[in-house]
């Protein structure tokens, strides 16, 4: 009778467990680097972005990465006065998580917070620098915003930019608890742990299906592979290639991102023309290809993807001939160039799968055609020391391993900071750079892309201010218990709100 009633209980639990399984509308998103901010200005990190953009706080319109083109999302119209002016009507009805009403003043803070040299954020450094911005509030919900230069795709800009709360956000420090309109609130963080979102019972639109969910950190992506395939987990946004072997939990998708190498040209020998273009002829991308990073990556020739506009064709990548290399080492040295100088690749934990074993193969190559090249891994605190600006002044000369994502098809989002003299995470100091750079971000049409496509020639191939690498493949793995296929936007963000349960 015992053993009848505990087969029967034992049943009766495995139901029990299946059906609060099946109930369960709470995920674990697994990141491969600890979330070390929360602020929305820094949300063009792509760990930052996936927990808060458009989750948390909300964009004034967003960009379509499904169909293309924009679409309305705290702004529901928006039209251009004149050359400098737009005006953007802002929806009604919407409230902070604090209760706060969300009008035209959370619209000016935000930009101008974005642009506060006090704080450092890297949404408003990477593709707000050198704009400058006046405000006309209409009223609560209609707001005019006046640039300086032109800025003819300003509501394209709009869409990389988080809302946050003038009342609920500090003005000249880092949020560590956001405030924002968006479907989820942000509920805790422990640092170095987990972040927890839980769903927003007053959101103005549809509510979602997830109701929380907790982020946590794995740089192993094995590891974070396999707790989706255990049930510890529901989704690891990137993935290893060698890590996406199952077509039932595995997605490929096209990623924006393009990896390279930043040249630090304030240093020798790295001001040297020569040594940084062997650099780039030192390093076999080919044999990388299916090795250390997927068969469907590209080799890249510049920042962007050929999908952007402005992208220049005539730029071909650049060969692989270690023999040059070494000439060109062996010239520079004759002159007078302190090649034997040590060089130090700036490398970040957790970047892309294989990252560090691709920076260990770089090193070797360097380091073969007679340059004294070391390899530093960080954590990213440490990483963006040398990365953004103000720059580490340690002496030495540095590769900074690095990945840029511009998803939104226009070299605006890459070129000024990328390249200008004052870009945020610029190398380069060339004033005939800065004025094509000026010249292409007011142009429109044809122009535009012209000039866009005179700005990388310049950057990429006259200067050689990086050594680019390719073009990449992500790969993501989703609990089957959920219905999400990601696109390019995974690269950049997570929108919970597109969940939902099988």
């Amino acid at each position: 009778m015992r053993l009848t009633l505990a087969g029967g209980l034992a049943v009766l639990l495995m139901g029990t467990s299946a059906f609060a399984q099946d109930q369960n509308r709470n995920i674990t998103v697994v990141l491969s680097e600890n979330v070390d901010l929360v602020d929305p200005c820094m949300a063009a990190r792509q760990h930052i972005g996936r927990v808060i953009s458009e989750n948390v706080n909300e964009m004034l319109v967003e960009f379509d990465y499904v169909n293309g083109g924009l679409k309305p999302r705290l702004a529901t119209e928006w039209n251009q006065l004149d050359d400098k002016t737009w005006q953007f009507k802002l929806r009604e009805g919407v409230n902070f998580h604090d209760g706060k009403p969300f009008t035209a003043k959370d619209v000016q803070f935000t930009i101008e917070r974005n642009k506060n040299p006090n704080i450092t954020c890297e949404v408003g450094g990477k593709y707000f620098g050198g704009i400058e911005f006046s405000f006309n509030i209409v009223d609560d919900h209609t707001i005019d915003i006046t640039t300086e230069p032109a800025l003819p795709i300003l509501p394209l800009l709009l869409s990389v930019m988080p809302i946050s709360s003038a009342e609920a956000t500090p003005e000249n420090e880092y949020t560590r608890s956001p405030v924002g309109t968006g479907p989820y609130v942000f509920d805790t963080w422990n640092v170095g742990q987990s972040v927890v979102l839980t769903r927003n019972p007053d959101y103005w639109g549809e509510q979602p299906e997830v109701e929380q969910a907790t982020y946590i950190a794995r740089s192993d992506s094995s590891v974070a592979a396999a707790m989706v395939q255990t049930g510890e987990a529901d989704i690891v946004p990137s993935i290893a290639m060698q890590d996406a072997t199952n077509p039932e939990t595995d997605f490929a998708y096209p990623n924006s991102e393009t990896t390279y190498l930043r040249i630090d040209l304030r240093h020798s020998p790295l001001d040297d023309r020569r040594i940084r273009e062997a650099l780039n002829i030192a390093v076999d991308r080919e044999a990388m290809i299916g090795t250390l990073l997927p068969e469907e990556a590209k080799i890249a020739t510049q920042l962007v993807v050929p999908t952007t506009i402005g992208y220049n064709e005539k730029i071909e990548p650049w060969p692989y001939d270690p023999e040059r290399a070494a000439e060109l080492v062996a010239e520079a040295k004759a002159d007078g160039v302190p090649v034997e100088k040590e060089i130090k690749i700036i490398g970040r934990n957790g970047l892309f799968p294989n990252g560090t074993e691709t920076m260990e193969a770089m090193m070797a190559m360097y380091q073969a055609v007679g340059l004294n090249v070391t390899l530093e891994m960080n954590d990213v605190s440490v990483w963006n020391n040398y990365f953004v600006r103000p720059f580490s002044n340690e002496p030495i000369p540095t590769l900074t391993q690095a990945q840029h994502d511009n998803a939104t098809g226009d070299p605006v989002f890459t070129a000024y900071v990328k390249y200008a003299s004052d870009g945020i995470q610029s190398m380069v100091e060339d004033e005939e750079l800065d004025q094509l750079i000026a010249d292409a971000t007011v142009a429109a049409g044809e122009e535009r892309e012209e000039l866009w496509k005179q700005v990388f020639w310049k950057a990429e191939h006259e200067i050689i201010a990086n050594v680019p690498m390719f073009h990449m493949v992500g790969f993501t793995r989703v609990s089957p218990r959920l219905d999400y296929t990601p696109t390019i936007a995974a690269n950049s963000e997570l929108q919970l709100a597109q969940i939902s349960f099988r």
